[in-house]
């Protein structure tokens, strides 16, 4: 293990939302909230990365009190709700919107959004455009992407069927772009975001807030867009349902999924590994 478990206030547990901490539906297993207040009540620090916004997270932000801040947008930004202020922000390139037309062109069936911190704008709509704003509980602005301001754009997400992400990632491939990265972020979505910025890159920068430089982090996540922070965490887990790929690279692979409490096997795996029940 990359990790040494001495004094458990030392330890931050990053993790993804979507089959990670949240269930099949949408929701946080009671098993897992309540492991989380427990490791919060004898020190540990717990918090989210994930490729949420601040809108669609707000549903689950009272669930968790957290008390430390956020990643957010798959690594774009980290925000304080304590202070209500982003404390680490990487916007996507002036050529975002260039580029999101030329794959638009080159994959007519594909929806999407674009993300910027005060609101969530579609530029087109689609079956599974329309599944991804359901189930996160938001109220889109519905705009032609000629028409939505060029200020603030955290990342692009393009919404399409399974059969036609393999299709959208040969076409990116085929493309070359230098300024920005691209992440599958489940079976139907493909984000486009700033280059190098990641769930991983953003533990580099949480490690300069004040507090967080001798902590040690745990990364828990369950897909492609998960990866990074898995390998860059100190130590990284995955839930039983995680992808193969996320597997491959991470320490420790749990016994339970998302839908069983992965979350709180790893919370009772940690509080036994720091002593910390017996003081």
């Amino acid at each position: 293990m990359k990790i040494l478990f001495e004094d458990i206030s030392e330890i931050v547990i990053m993790s993804d939302m979507d089959g990670t901490l949240l269930n099949s539906e949408k929701k946080i297993n009671e098993k897992d909230r309540q492991a989380i207040e427990k490791f919060v009540s004898l020190g540990g620090k717990f918090t989210v990365s994930t490729g949420r916004t601040l809108e669609s997270f707000e549903q689950y932000r009272k669930l968790l009190d957290l008390r430390i801040p956020v990643i957010m947008y798959n690594g774009g930004i980290i925000y304080d709700y304590k202070t209500e202020k982003i404390l680490y922000a990487e916007y996507l390139p002036e050529n975002a919107r260039k580029i999101t037309a030329e794959l638009l062109d080159a994959m007519p069936s594909a929806g999407g959004e674009i993300l910027k911190t005060e609101k969530t704008y579609v530029f087109r709509n689609n079956y599974y455009q329309q599944h991804h704003t359901d189930i996160c509980g938001i109220s889109p602005v519905y705009a032609g992407l000629q028409e939505i301001s060029d200020d603030g754009w955290l990342k692009v997400l393009f919404a399409m069927s399974p059969e036609d992400i393999p299709v959208m990632e040969e076409i990116i491939s085929g493309k070359n772009y230098k300024e920005v990265d691209f992440v599958k972020s489940s079976e139907i979505f493909i984000e486009m975001l700033p280059h190098n910025i990641s769930k991983g890159s953003a533990i580099a920068e949480y490690r300069k807030l004040s507090g967080m430089n001798d902590c040690k982090f745990i990364a828990i996540g369950d897909f492609d867009n998960d990866r990074e922070m898995i390998q860059l965490a100190d130590l990284g887990v995955c839930p039983a349902n995680a992808e193969k790929s996320v597997k491959e690279v991470a320490d420790i692979i749990l016994e339970n999924t998302n839908d069983t409490g992965a979350v709180s096997e790893l919370i009772d795996y940690i509080i036994k590994k720091c002593n910390a029940e017996n003081g």
